[in-house]
């Protein structure tokens, strides 16, 4: 008797794929797709066609927001090939299910139960329930910043361009600034704007937006206008506590930072310049965005030793940037502060959190860890370049920040490849790769026999 089609073994197989698995296979696939036009004689000035590592790459750093590039944007793409690279970024910024969703609920369609799944996956902490509010403020706020974003810089930009140029300009980085993914149309990124106020402040801003995430946008929209009023708001959730407490220090630090360890460079500098760089560069890696006003090939070792730790850290979960994301690093944090203090259970702003956040923190901290060192190592056997630029390199891709010292173009076909890999897993998480790649979790209905170790 023939099998009906949901009966047939590929049907089985379909249903059997993870969340995780989903994942990883839609944003590949989206890479393989971004490949095809970027590398099509139109997408490119001269009229050639881009070599398919080169343009392997380029989908890869845009689909994952990253930003690294082995060509200039600006100068080498074709305003098709540079549509191509930003409709990829702002897909892969908010999610390619983001936008399945979204086109299913505007035809008033149900999403189906793996859909569904897949989405909870990529946007963590979203319930069943929520999905649809949620996507439909992920729209908005993502009109709103890059709306305000491009209407802003083509101001700006109108004393310098045509009006049709200013309002592309402002288009352009407004998208990037917001998905983080930092592709500028300027050879130079932002460094000619160093000392530009308000083009500062509006790429901080839509920067901002998307990195702290769309909970904790969520969050503050209700919080903010009730103390404005003068009324007594709810109180912030744990989640945006968190995500904040750990985020703003390590912007303000880095500012800091930046300013002792640069003093030389910037010497001959305005105090205005010097802040503004300063700020902007703390940002941009806090945010994972990966614009430049300053030379990062010409910084110091502490500078680029600190904005190898930012970039691991990141942004907040829920947003459009990467790294190992900040709460993470606050969950690891007061798991230490509750055993140096002798708590059983790890507490944070007076909530316990639960054994299975800490466990996650914990492992997505130490598999991040174990990529940084062993991408590092293989390309220190590879490259012939600074090991502080190598390490530079992997912890940009891997928090998809797009910040580069400069060795990016002359990485070699390998090298291309691997920090092409190291993207893909920066913008899915590790712990989402893990189970995309080994299986999907199950729980043990059994415990073994406890037995003590000895620690150091």
């Amino acid at each position: 008797m023939a099998l009906s089609p949901l009966g047939t073994p590929t049907a089985r197989r379909i249903r059997r794929v993870s969340p995780a698995q989903s994942l990883l296979l839609g944003f590949t696939a989206l890479v393989i797709v971004g490949i095809v036009p970027l590398r099509l004689p139109i997408a490119s000035r001269d009229g050639t066609v881009q070599p398919f590592v080169d343009a392997l790459f380029t989908a890869t750093s845009a689909v994952t927001t990253t930003g690294l590039i082995v060509v200039d944007t600006g100068s080498y793409y074709s305003p098709f090939g540079q549509m191509v690279i930003l409709a990829l970024f702002q897909v892969g910024g908010l999610g390619y299910m983001a936008f399945i969703a979204f086109v299913a609920l505007a035809m008033r369609r149900r999403l189906s139960l793996s859909a569904g799944l897949t989405l909870q996956e990529s946007m963590a902490g979203v319930t069943a329930s929520q999905i649809r509010e949620f996507i439909t403020s992920v729209f908005a706020y993502t009109l709103l910043f890059e709306g305000l974003g491009t209407v802003a810089l083509a101001g700006s930009w109108m004393r310098d361009f045509p009006v049709e140029r200013a309002l592309y300009l402002g288009l352009f980085h407004s998208v990037s600034a917001f998905c983080t993914a930092g592709f500028s149309l300027f050879p130079d990124s932002f460094m000619a704007y160093r000392g530009d106020v308000p083009i500062n402040v509006t790429v901080a801003v839509v920067s901002c937006g998307g990195a702290v995430g769309f909970f904790v946008l969520r969050d503050l929209t209700h919080y903010l206008p009730l103390l404005w009023a003068g009324k007594r708001p709810r109180r912030l959730t744990l989640h945006t506590k968190l995500a904040l407490s750990i985020w703003l220090p390590l912007v303000v630090v880095g500012s800091a930072i930046f300013l002792l360890a640069e003093a030389r460079s910037l010497a001959g500098e305005a105090l205005r310049e010097r802040l503004a760089a300063a700020t902007f560069q703390a940002v941009s890696a806090c945010t994972t965005t990966g614009f430049n006003s300053v030379d990062i090939g010409k910084m110091t070792g502490t500078s680029l030793f600190w904005l190898v730790i930012v970039m691991f850290v990141g942004s907040a979960p829920g947003g459009t940037g990467g790294g190992i994301k900040s709460t993470t690093l606050g969950v690891v944090v007061a798991t230490v502060v509750a055993l140096l203090r002798g708590r059983q259970d790890t507490v944070a702003f007076g909530r316990r959190l639960p054994e299975d956040t800490v466990r996650r923190a914990l492992t997505i901290g130490l598999l991040a860890t174990v990529v940084v060192i062993l991408v590092t190592l293989l390309l220190t056997a590879t490259e012939r370049q600074p090991f502080l630029s190598i390490l530079f390199e992997v912890a940009s891709a891997l928090g998809t920040v797009g910040l580069s010292a400069g060795i990016t173009p002359s990485l070699s076909t390998f090298g291309k490849i691997v920090i092409s890999i190291t993207m893909l897993v920066g913008r899915l998480g590790p712990l989402a790769i893990g189970f995309a790649l080994l299986a999907r979790p199950k729980a043990v209905p059994f415990r073994y026999a406890e037995e003590k170790v000895f620690l150091g």
